[in-house]
């Protein structure tokens, strides 16, 4: 009755069905949706002289953001307030209230992080607590520690 004009190849089904399976269950960063790592996204930098963290948080106040150091882990935490309008409890009721629901939009789909965040880096051993500084400019939020000079590699003269 029904014939295949190719022979099928049973792992290359198998290996199909592993892929689409894999990219359901997906969680690593993409342009849309949010990152295994979480809200914000950070950059840890090692050098010499610091240590550099970036936070990348756009849109916030920087009086929301707090930033505490203490036993060598650094926790940045925050609220970003949700900028979406509210959808209206009568729409659709009477005419008046789609009249009002026009004025404001409904929000389908919203993949911009609202909400409290916390994250926390452990950092080396050798940093000066006394020596942060943080700094937000242009949706970055860049704390920089320094590194006890003491620790610090130097080249050694021979005589």
């Amino acid at each position: 009755m029904y014939q295949r004009l190719f022979a099928r190849d049973l792992f290359n089904d198998l290996e199909r069905l592993q892929r689409e399976v894999s990219q359901a269950f997906d969680v690593s960063s993409s342009i849309r949706g949010q990152g295994r790592g979480g809200y914000p996204a950070l950059n840890v930098g090692l050098s010499p002289e610091a240590v550099e963290v970036y936070a990348f948080a756009p849109g916030l106040d920087p009086a929301s953001i707090s930033v505490d150091l203490d036993r060598g882990v650094l926790s940045l935490s925050g609220e970003r307030a949700s900028q979406t309008a509210a959808k209206p409890e009568n729409a659709g009721a009477s005419g008046a209230s789609v009249a009002a629901s026009d004025a404001r939009s409904i929000v389908h789909q919203n993949e911009r992080f609202s909400g409290s965040f916390r994250r926390v880096v452990s950092l080396p051993d050798d940093i000066d607590p006394d020596q942060v500084q943080a700094r937000y400019r242009d949706g970055v939020l860049r704390v920089t520690i320094k590194r006890r000079a003491a620790v610090q590699p130097r080249r050694i003269d021979i005589h």
